[in-house]
């Protein structure tokens, strides 16, 4: 039994899966496969990927956490299949994970409920990409709406490399998104909880070298610094953190999540860029090391997540009360 005391039953740790995000997932998934043994944890690897879903009942797993990221992992397609199958699950349920996954929806619904997001817009071909960079003007993001990681993911600064990026993005979805970039402070916040016990962990800088946070100063460089304290101004860092709860709770997420800001440096409007409700859990992602800024260990935060697995229709799935919301956490 571990430190926590928490019997979790045979828990699945799926990882890799078929998405762009496959590396970084299975880095991932090994990193919180080791965390839940090392407290106790009856904890298996199984990989969507090479394995049917449908094994998890038969094997009798008890709960899942999901160390999947971008498609079929983190996009409520999975949680949709656990949900029949009756397996609680870590994370955002159906339908915040499908609108968390596109860019295009979680503005849309940010927008609709006064949260500020950069200008943006969906675009189709190479010709409607030249036309919103006309309307956003330079620097302008160009990337899927529907991927992570940067991946996909160009910075335009000419007219003629629209072409380019548009082709580059289009390579990862059929929806792209052409977005005004903001020139500031890049800052990540990470959030634990459900509804009104949510809380934000501390804000963590992101200072890339040449401000290019690109996939491989992600995952695969020791160049990018982390702040942590943020050292952002008086009261900045828990203006931030506001917001973000209020975006993560406006697209009904739960048990966890990360969401990326930018800070215009003149007037130092914080910016929402997209929300993962899936996140990173390398040796360089954020959310354990917001956690331990806290003083809650890699290990500790990976049992705290999974302690709150859970499933959408928890009353029809498991018998248990589940309330009006359609929502019920599964004891532990």
């Amino acid at each position: 039994m571990s430190q926590f005391d928490i019997n979790f039953g045979k828990v699945a740790v799926l990882m890799g899966g078929a998405s762009a995000e496959r590396e970084v997932s299975l880095m991932s998934g090994q990193g919180v496969l080791q965390a839940l043994i090392s407290q106790g944890v009856d904890a298996h690897a199984f990989d969507p990927a090479q394995r049917d879903l449908a094994e998890l009942k038969r094997e009798g797993f008890a709960r899942c956490f999901i160390a999947l990221h971008g498609r079929f992992g983190e996009d409520g397609t999975v949680q949709g299949a656990l949900e029949l199958l009756g397996i609680p699950y870590t994370g955002s349920g159906v339908m915040a994970s499908s609108i968390a996954i596109d860019k295009v929806m979680t503005k849309r619904i940010w927008r609709a409920e006064g949260l500020p997001t950069p200008a943006w817009h969906q675009v189709d071909s190479a010709a409607a990409t030249r036309q919103a960079f006309a309307g956003l003007g330079s620097p302008m993001i160009v990337k899927p709406a529907r991927e992570g990681s940067t991946i996909g993911l160009t910075k335009v600064t000419a007219l003629e490399q629209c072409a380019a990026a548009y082709a580059l993005a289009a390579q990862h979805d059929t929806e792209v998104l052409c977005e005004q970039f903001v020139s500031g402070d890049e800052v990540t916040i990470a959030v634990l909880g459900t509804g009104a016990t949510a809380r934000a962990l501390p804000v963590i800088r992101i200072v890339a070298p040449e401000g290019n946070y690109d996939y491989q100063n992600k995952y695969f460089t020791d160049t990018t610094q982390y702040l942590v304290p943020c050292g952002l101004p008086a009261g900045e860092e828990e203006a931030i953190q506001a917001l973000v709860l209020k975006a993560y709770r406006v697209l009904g997420c739960r048990g966890w999540a990360r969401a990326d800001v930018m800070i215009d440096a003149g007037t130092r409007t914080p910016y929402l860029l997209e929300i993962n409700t899936s996140p990173g859990m390398t040796g360089h992602s954020l959310v354990p090391m917001a956690a331990k800024a806290t003083g809650i260990s890699y290990a500790a935060l990976c049992v705290e997540v999974l302690r709150h697995a859970t499933l959408d229709y928890a009353a029809t799935s498991t018998g248990a009360g589940n309330g009006p919301s359609g929502q019920a956490e599964v004891s532990s």
